[in-house]
This record gives structure tokens, C-alpha cells and sequence, in this order.
């Protein structure tokens, strides 16, 4: 799931992880630069409005565009089930923008020295990559 996320008013925005569903491309507190309006592809991982509570944010992988719209998965298998296998394709207006990067926050109460900074940067910031295998492997279970 996702918090605090934007409205597509502007081209790129913030929104913040919660919950475990995309474990391990996403941790919870990651916090994610989100691209509004990007054209989407399967193995994207995408920001959009759930289906059933349209008011509720989240964010999860693009496995399939199909005549209802897009087939979503969750990362995690082991996390509680809140993709398609519970609420079926989410129609494709309902997807808001596409995941560029997620970065992790610094720690409350670290030094904000140069070097801190260079570290978090090198290990914190991280592009979020599109799996382009993940429609493959639905086809093959």
C-alpha cells in the first residue's frame, strides 16, 4: 500500500510504502519517486487507485494489460493478499504513474556530514526496475 500519495497534477511526485506486499523490491517506509503519466509496460511497478476503495492508494507490479485492464501482483508471496488474485484487473485509468526509484530515509538523529550523506546516497537510492520476465512466469504456474 501506499501513503501520502499525489494526484497526478503534477509529472512526478512522492509517496511513501506501507506494508510488506512488495518485499524485497520495496520495503516498508520506502519512500518512492512516482512518474504521473509514464507509459506503462508489463514488469512496471506502478502507483494506482485500488479498485474497491478508490480513495486508497497502492503500489504494485504491472503483470498483464488485458480487455479489463491491468493484471497487478504483489512482490511478496508470502504477504497477505491484496493484488488482482483478490480484486481482478484494475481498469487502466485507475493506474496513476510508474515507479522511478525508491530511496530510504536517514535515520533520525544521524550526523548529516558529507560523507553520511554519500554513504546513504550510495546505498539508499536505487532505481525500481521493470521485471520484463513477469508476464512469462504467470503463463507458465
Amino acid at each position: 500500500m501506499v501513503d501520502q500519495g499525489r494526484e497526478p497534477a503534477a509529472m512526478f511526485g512522492v509517496a511513501e510504502v506501507t506494508g510488506l506486499s512488495m518485499v524485497p523490491t520495496l520495503l516498508h517506509r520506502d519512500q518512492l519517486l512516482v512518474h504521473y503519466g509514464a507509459e506503462l509496460r508489463a514488469g512496471d511497478v506502478a502507483v494506482l487507485r485500488h479498485p474497491l476503495q478508490q480513495d486508497l492508494l497502492i503500489v504494485k507490479r504491472l503483470v498483464e494489460l488485458g480487455d479489463g485492464g491491468w493484471w497487478v501482483l504483489g512482490d511478496n508471496p508470502d504477504a497477505e493478499v491484496v493484488d488482482s488474485r483478490a480484486f481482478g484487473a484494475v481498469p487502466a485509468e485507475l493506474v496513476l504513474g510508474r515507479v522511478r526509484a525508491r530511496y530510504r530515509p536517514i535515520r533520525a538523529g544521524r550526523q548529516r556530514s558529507v560523507g553520511v550523506v554519500l554513504a546513504w546516497l550510495v546505498s539508499a537510492v536505487r532505481p525500481v526496475l521493470a521485471d520484463r520476465s513477469v508476464s512469462r512466469r504467470l503463463r507458465a504456474r
